[in-house]
């Protein structure tokens, strides 16, 4: 196919797309039949409603080819498990008697039964659901999903596409079993695999699929020359396979770097590529490997992750470049757009202009649209799309939202004195035992406590002036009240206020700091039923007042027990925002970091005494690849939390918070953090963590969680001291807090009870234990 012809042939697609609903319909229904308020036929029926209206909204809109198969219940990633086969032991029986029960068990445990481990998907802050594999696995192939929901698009007259998470990632994502030799590698059962994807793969064909997308982000990490062998052995025998699809094999996140000639080379269909931000190498780099000849190419030129509008030129000129490269080159989105909210037509809060600058799902969609055409019929058909698309990239540039003479002084003056604590960890640790005079063992929560749906109600009551502001906060008021009592009953140690005015650790500080915009119904699913609303960090970054202090304060008058000071770091408040792209982001952390200072430095001067600074967002930061990017991520990283700490007294107890991701490869910059105590996720990876910072020799205090806060489940106390044990394996106990893995705005007020007071009682039984030795 020539260059012409190629372009005339492009067309509009994406890999996915937000799942919940324009109103959160699937949350609703899936938690209405948690509590059995939703039968098992009206959650299908709400789904396939979803599933048909995502479909057609699409279409209508001029993508040429749909996606499926990545809608999901929960997670895609444990979609692929039951899909595979590969259920874990202790599930099996569950999801034998009732799949979507037993679906839903694998996600959230049972009283009886724990949960698979969740962490992060790649640099993001979605949640996946870790697969569990030994030598022992045996895989079923199990399509009914996939081939149900291809049926359903074809059955509206679409062209569609299904999507699954491809072998090879789904290998590198899992981990050993229970039971499994600790050094197992799950990849050694890609041969095992791959029968499986074969049988998958003819179903759908056999259903109707003329494409089949295989996604494979792992391999824009760095890998191994086995991980690449296993790649090519994958593709090669997929690829011969003669009852299957046409194979579009996906990548996203990042370059590729050593992979794409790996892939390039292999006997598939074609190809889907990122050609954003880092991505961008992807271009130089397929033009070295000879290009795809007689290949599809889906060039993924749309940001799928954040939520500014395309330079429609630049992406053109792209574009053009890879006409040449390719038998065939559609345009897309750089990854699904389940990352970003559906819709900004539904915002009335943000100024019309600046909403503007802004692109969702649908927008984006727009864009990719407006792109292929371009592609195809030439850049005169979209005149007046480019015209008034530079318009909004002047806007934007030009606009004194984006820039405060001011904050970037201050943040030019910053210098390594103001980065650093006055006093080694070992004479900070001395003043603040002596300051607290903390038992061992000391028992805290990470933060928040159980909102309820009285606060909720609350909080909608003020927006909606059925209540004025005092009552609202006297509402508060008792909340606190509520959280510190039982707190103090229950024999806790150090106490938190629980965040009852907090409408999400990210957004209520967005709200309070210049330079942010938040947004009314920019939901972006986080795991399972779990929607956050990202704020979007648009300029420049100052505080205009206290944030925390009035509600810490009243807290502490309630209680002779100290109370922790409860901010979100600077580094997560980056990750957990839409955040500019027109400036490096170690400079807005920097500006981030020193509002952030302003604010912990109020709350010592306050009467303070213990400050936590949550930065669960680290690990989930780094950049996928290590040797090239990662030393400048933790430079800026670990510089602007500390520089957001390093103001305080040294009898001042700094606390950090992390979780839900793998913690090994980045155990050297949470030691340069230099906070006096953190607490980490560890209750369904058993103290993993733990032993990681031992090995480390890490020096500091630190709380590996004891209770799995994303299950409903109640951990017993010999449970949860069975977890305190194993700590104590590598943490001496002088060093060792008692704490949940993570905070507790999810669960309900039962559960919290139960599970907090499991959680003091084995710390009492723990400290007994270590007397009496």
């Amino acid at each position: 196919m020539t260059t012409k012809s190629a372009a005339a042939a492009a067309r509009a697609t994406v890999y996915g797309y937000p799942r919940q609903g324009p109103n959160r319909e699937l949350k609703k229904a899936i938690e209405g039949y948690w509590k059995g308020r939703v039968t098992p036929d009206a959650l299908r029926t709400t789904a396939a409603e979803l599933r048909a209206a995502n479909w057609r909204q699409l279409a209508d809109a001029g993508i040429h080819e749909v996606p499926t198969g990545d809608f999901s219940y929960y997670d895609h990633v444990l979609d692929t498990t039951v899909m595979v086969g590969a259920i874990p032991e202790r599930h099996r029986d569950a999801v034998t008697a009732d799949t979507v029960d037993g679906y839903f068990a694998m996600a959230r445990g049972t009283q009886d039964v724990a949960p698979l481990e969740m962490t992060k998907w790649f640099d993001t802050n979605y949640h996946y659901l870790v697969p569990e594999l030994g030598p022992d696995t045996v895989f079923t192939a199990d399509s009914a999903k996939q081939v149900a929901e291809l049926k359903e698009a074809l059955a509206l007259g679409l062209t569609a596409r299904p999507v699954l998470v491809g072998p090879v990632t789904y290998l590198l994502l899992a981990k050993p079993a229970p039971g499994a030799p600790a050094a197992f590698e799950p990849l050694t059962l890609l041969d095992r695999l791959l029968p499986v994807y074969a049988e998958v793969l003819a179903d759908l064909r056999a259903a109707g699929a003329e494409w089949a997308q295989l996604d494979e982000p792992a391999l824009v990490q760095d890998r191994t020359p086995a991980e690449l062998n296993a790649a090519e052995r994958a593709y090669r025998d997929l690829g011969a396979l003669t009852d299957r699809p046409k194979l579009l094999v996906a990548s996203y996140f990042d370059r590729l770097g050593d992979a794409l000639p790996v892939l390039a080379k292999a006997p598939v269909d074609g190809l889907a590529l990122d050609f954003t931000e880092s991505a961008a190498a992807n271009l130089d780099a397929l033009a070295a490997v000879g290009g795809l000849p007689g290949k599809r190419l889906v060039a993924g030129v749309v940001n799928g992750r954040n939520i500014w509008v395309n330079d429609l030129e630049k992406s053109l000129s792209t574009l053009g470049t890879l006409l040449g490269l390719a038998d065939r080159v559609d345009v897309a989105a750089s990854c699904s757009l389940l990352h970003v909210p559906l819709d900004t037509g539904l915002e009335r809060d943000i100024e019309p202009q600046v909403l503007r600058w802004l692109a969702f799902a649908r927008q984006k969609t727009a864009e990719i649209i407006t792109l292929a055409k371009g592609l195809a019929q030439g850049t005169d058909t979209i005149a007046a799309e480019l015209a008034a698309n530079r318009a909004d990239l002047t806007s934007r540039a030009g606009s004194p939202i984006t820039r405060d003479p001011a904050v970037r002084s201050r943040a030019a003056a910053v210098t390594d004195a103001d980065t650093r604590r006055s006093q080694p960890y070992g004479e900070r640790a001395a003043a603040q035992r002596a300051q607290l005079r903390l038992p061992l063992l000391p028992t805290t929560t990470i933060g928040s406590f159980p909102q309820t749906g009285e606060l909720r109600t609350a909080r909608a009551d003020l927006r909606g002036g059925r209540i004025d502001a005092a009552g609202y906060e006297e509402r508060i008021k008792a909340e606190i009240q509520e959280v510190i009592s039982f707190q103090e009953k229950t024999g806790i140690d150090v106490l938190v206020h629980g965040e009852a005015e907090r409408n999400d650790m990210v957004q209520y500080f967005a709200e309070q700091l210049t330079g942010y915009l938040a947004t009314q119904h920019g939901w972006v699913q986080s795991y399972g039923t779990r929607y956050v609303r990202p704020p979007i960090l648009a300029g420049d970054i100052s505080r205009p007042e206290p944030m925390t202090v009035r509600w810490t304060q009243y807290a502490q008058s309630l209680t002779s027990r100290p109370v922790k000071g409860m901010l979100t770091g600077p580094v997560t408040m980056l990750a957990w925002s839409f955040v500019r792209d027109d400036q490096p982001l170690g400079d807005t952390a920097r500006q981030v970091a020193l509002a952030l200072r302003d604010e912990v430095n109020d709350l010592e001067a306050a009467g303070t005494s213990v400050i936590q600074v949550d930065e669960p967002a680290l690990r989930e930061t780094l950049p996928l690849r290590a040797a090239a990017d990662h030393p400048a991520y933790l430079d800026w990283a670990t510089e602007s939390f500390r520089l957001t700490t390093s103001g305080v007294r040294p009898d001042t107890q700094i606390h950090t918070h992390m979780c839900y991701a793998e913690f090994g490869d980045i155990v050297q910059a949470i030691d340069d953090l230099d906070a006096d105590v953190i607490s980490l996720e560890a209750a369904r990876s058993h103290m993993q963590v733990a032993r990681e910072l031992a090995e480390h020799g890490y020096p500091r205090e630190a709380g590996p969680g004891v209770y799995d806060i994303h299950s409903p489940r109640v951990p017993s106390t010999e449970e949860a001291a069975a977890l305190l044990r194993k700590g104590l394996e590598a943490i001496p106990a002088e060093r060792l807090w008692v704490n949940p893995d993570c905070g507790l705005k999810t669960r309900g007020w039962p559960e919290t009870r139960a599970s907090l007071e499991n959680l003091v009682a084995a710390a009492r039984t723990v400290r007994e234990e270590l007397s009496a030795s």
